[in-house]
């Protein structure tokens, strides 16, 4: 199995780090600045005798190296600063994307493609509008990292280990997602059993501006260590073929009454990656909610064609 990563920044080397720790396939690192992918490649390969890993990583600038890819994500582009939306990152992140996307297209027909860059809900539509592959090949991280985080808070708020949480988030990964109490559970119980509905709206606002949060704080870039572990968690269900039930970034047609976009919603995914979109049974507010999402990532999609 080759798993090329193509963005040698915080994120991609993190996750490149957790996919050849975890065993799940030689690992190509991919970074246009020359020597950092390679660089960070050499390092990570000093760290096998410590962790008595025996993992194949290797590192280049060099794009072409990306041929027979089974598994390619895409972390290129550049971050968020403070302040700015992931919208304000459309023009320039569209220009890498669109690059990076037409040499998977010519070298890696068969590839299951993984988007990470942002604005993450239309570069995904851009992704799968450039290589023409099939809805089920490309698809965005997303918000099984809006749900890992809705699952940290509501843990810390009840202090109780965050395993114990079954969370839940559908629609675009930014300030339009929804986080659903409705549907999360502690234990199989649900969240409403726990707390009153004030505090769960509260819980809901503070995922909302969970990566907003963290880019204030940062100062410089965004969010890394939870991204990549996202990443890596996709990665794995789809090389061990787990069946799992993840929220991603999925090509809608008519699912939830949506058409034509790119949006969060819960997916079974294996080894040919996207089996099946579960539509959940929402409430006429909570669909209305996710088409309104989904209304302005459509916009947003629009300024591409």
């Amino acid at each position: 199995m080759k798993i090329s990563v193509i963005g040698a920044g915080n994120v991609g080397s993190l996750a490149a780090m957790r996919i050849a720790g975890d065993g799940l396939g030689d690992v190509l690192l991919i970074d246009i600045a020359k020597g950092l992918a390679h660089g960070k490649a050499l390092d990570l390969e000093d760290a096998r005798a410590i962790l008595k890993y025996n993992y194949n990583i290797k590192g280049s600038d060099d794009i072409r190296q990306i041929r027979d890819s089974d598994i390619i994500v895409i972390t290129a582009g550049l971050a968020r600063k403070p302040g700015m939306s992931r919208e304000e990152l459309l023009s320039k992140n569209a220009q890498i994307l669109k690059e990076v996307c037409l040499n998977i297209k010519e070298l890696a027909k068969q590839a299951i493609v993984i988007v990470v860059t942002n604005p993450l809900d239309i570069m995904t539509f851009y992704a799968l509008k450039i290589t023409g592959f099939k809805p089920e090949k490309v698809f965005g991280m997303g918000i099984s990292l809006d749900t890992a985080r809705f699952a940290n808070l509501i843990a810390k708020e009840l202090a109780i280990p965050v395993t114990d949480v079954e969370a839940l988030v559908i629609g675009a990964h930014g300030e339009a997602m929804l986080p659903l109490p409705r549907f999360t559970k502690i234990k199989g119980v649900l969240l409403d059993e726990f707390i009153d509905e004030k505090k769960e709206e509260l819980l809901v606002s503070r995922t909302i501006n969970r990566g907003a949060e963290i880019v204030e704080s940062l100062g410089s870039g965004s969010a890394f260590f939870a991204p990549s572990a996202a990443i890596s968690a996709i990665v794995r269900a789809i090389v061990k073929d787990e069946k799992r039930t993840i929220g991603l970034c999925s090509y809608l047609n008519g699912e939830y009454g949506i058409k034509n976009t790119c949006i969060g919603v819960p997916c079974r995914i294996g080894k040919n990656g996207i089996e099946k979109v579960i539509e959940l049974d929402l409430t006429k507010e909570e669909l209305a909610r996710l088409v309104k999402s989904s209304d302005l990532v459509a916009s947003a999609q629009a300024q591409l064609a």
